[in-house]
């Protein structure tokens, strides 16, 4: 059972920017790039009998471009992706999984509803009229099956690694003008990881 207690610790990985980049965004985004804040938060990882699990969910990755982009109809994806590695201090870290899920909402104009599809629960497909509801399970992984337990060995340490993305959005032409700026908001976050004790 993996507990609290077994937490090793929790560390935050960025990427180093391109500065001249960051500068040409400054210069030619009408304003502030608030997705640059997009980060991941409430990480647990946890287990059932025979599964490792991991749960979080992505904060600050919803700008004005982007909400205007999915009520106008359009296709918006989130990407996740999440590895397991054990760690190895003579050696490099084996890797026991590599997960990439999609999480997918489309708002239907005709009936005011939001279709999203969440792979990881069954790839269960919600619908609701609901903006903030629909918002809401976009950004949440729930119990993610990363690992079977089997491949996991008793009082070795592990490393789980996560992030996310915006998948680049494919306008139809007509919209190339009206959503000309949205291509500076799509958000990546830095790595999160979690070292843990099995």
């Amino acid at each position: 059972m993996i507990t609290l207690g077994n937490l090793v610790h929790f560390r935050h990985f960025r990427h180093l920017d391109c500065a001249l980049i960051i500068f040409l965004l400054f210069c030619i985004s009408p304003k502030p790039c608030l997705a640059e804040e997009a980060r991941l938060s409430d990480i647990i990882v946890t287990n059932t009998r025979e599964h490792l699990l991991v749960y979080f969910n992505v904060k600050d990755c919803f700008t004005g471009e982007i909400n205007k982009a999915i009520l106008n109809g359009i296709s918006t994806k989130f990407t996740f992706i999440v590895k397991l590695y054990e760690v190895r201090n003579a050696w490099f870290d084996r890797e026991i999984a590599d997960i990439k899920l999609t999480h997918n909402i489309e708002y239907n104009t005709l009936k005011n509803e939001f279709n999203l599809f969440l792979p990881e629960q069954n790839n269960k497909k919600v619908r609701t009229k609901d903006f903030d509801e629909a918002k809401k399970l976009m950004t949440e992984v729930v119990a993610l099956k990363v690992a079977k337990l089997d491949k996991l060995k008793r009082g070795l340490h592990y490393q789980l690694r996560m992030k996310a993305e915006l998948d680049k959005i494919e306008l139809p032409f007509y919209l190339n003008y009206v959503f000309f700026f949205l291509f500076l908001w799509d958000f990546e976050t830095d790595w999160y990881s979690v070292i843990f004790r099995y």
